[in-house]
């Protein structure tokens, strides 16, 4: 039995103005018609049916996933009363999951990824149950070939153990490593060996909450009572015992302690859309390299992004602009300053 589990809960302060507490990333059209959840949901529904897929948020972000996903039954929405990193959330939704789909596998997908080859996508997923199927005890992560010497993204390194499995290679994990800077990424970009960490996972569920006893034996313990509660009373005990679960990442908290782990190649058109500069990668542009919405008009202008609201408004002899438009600020920038909006948020909020 394959479930899914899609992790819902972040801020997304990284495209601030436009995506704010209220309102993050993960609930915004950025990409076309649909938001990033909708396109993740709709991405795997092919594959797993609505009563598998189950949503971790945190309360306050509960409405906008009814709102958005009218369909998914009440009980597949997951709520954390907080966020403590991916960690807590997925040891709160494995016991969840657990109690409806015994014996089960889960993949974990976070909700506003943008993969251009749903196909292939989905054809690795099924592999990657194939494999787990065969291997229960492994861990299996998605990691993507790079093409750029990114600073932004985690790496994964690769070793010579590798199974194959229909079209894809499944390889050993060497090692995790963080983010790297400019002449690391460009290192391992050379050397071949690393993929990009696209925080996508697959496990049986009995082995990632044994790993869970094993390695967070605390977080483990505050949560174990679900697997016996009512139902009814499950969103109480949550409440009274989340906050005894350790605040950290799934990799830190279990992945960098197994051996058991393998990633799985992949080149289905991935991005992790985190940032206005990843944005800019896939919005449509015009012959002069602009991105801009339609209420937005361009008279000699070049390279500059728009994201307008209500009035109209003109781009005259401009090149390089960052222009941002919500209820509540204008914000206008050079596009360099991009990946210093946290900072800017930081001191507009703080009064400057």
């Amino acid at each position: 039995m394959l479930c899914a589990l899609i992790m819902a809960g972040g801020k997304g302060t990284r495209f601030w103005p436009l995506s704010t507490e209220d309102k993050p990333k993960q609930f915004l059209n950025l990409l076309g018609n649909e938001t990033m959840i909708q396109m993740t949901v709709n991405r795997i529904k092919p594959l797993i049916p609505l009563e598998r897929i189950f949503i971790c948020t945190v309360e306050k972000y509960v409405p906008l996933v009814k709102e958005q996903l009218p369909e998914l039954p009440q009980r597949n929405i997951i709520v954390e009363p907080e966020g403590r990193n991916t960690a807590p959330c997925i040891a709160l939704s494995s016991f969840i999951i657990d109690r409806y789909y015994k014996n089960s596998t889960m993949v974990v997908l976070p909700s506003d990824h943008l993969i251009n080859d749903e196909d292939r996508f989905l054809q690795i997923i099924r592999n990657g149950r194939e494999f787990l199927n065969d291997y229960p005890r492994e861990i299996l992560t998605l990691g993507m070939a790079p093409d750029r010497a990114e600073t932004g993204y985690g790496y994964i390194k690769c070793s010579e153990d590798i199974i194959n499995i229909n079209n894809n290679q499944v390889i050993k994990v060497q090692k995790f490593v963080e983010k790297p800077n400019k002449d690391k990424a460009e290192q391992y970009l050379k050397e071949g060996n690393y993929l990009w960490n696209g925080g996508m996972f697959l496990w049986k569920v009995e082995r990632i909450l044994r790993l869970l006893r094993e390695n967070m034996p605390s977080t483990y313990h505050a949560l174990s009572g679900l697997k016996n509660i009512e139902e009814d009373l499950i969103f109480k005990y949550v409440n009274e015992n989340y906050s005894k679960t350790e605040v950290t990442s799934i990799d830190y908290g279990i992945l960098e302690k197994v051996d058991s782990i393998r990633v799985i190649p992949c080149n289905f058109g991935w991005d992790d859309i985190g940032s206005w500069n990843s944005l800019e990668r896939y919005r449509e542009k015009d012959k002069n390299q602009n991105i801009c919405d339609e209420n937005i008009k361009v008279i000699d202008s070049t390279n500059n992004i728009g994201i307008g609201h209500k009035k109209p408004i003109v781009f005259y002899g401009l090149e390089d602009v960052f222009y941002v438009e919500t209820d509540e600020l204008i914000v206008i920038a050079k596009k360099e300053k991009m990946n210093d909006i946290k900072i800017l948020k930081e001191k507009i909020l703080g009064g400057f």
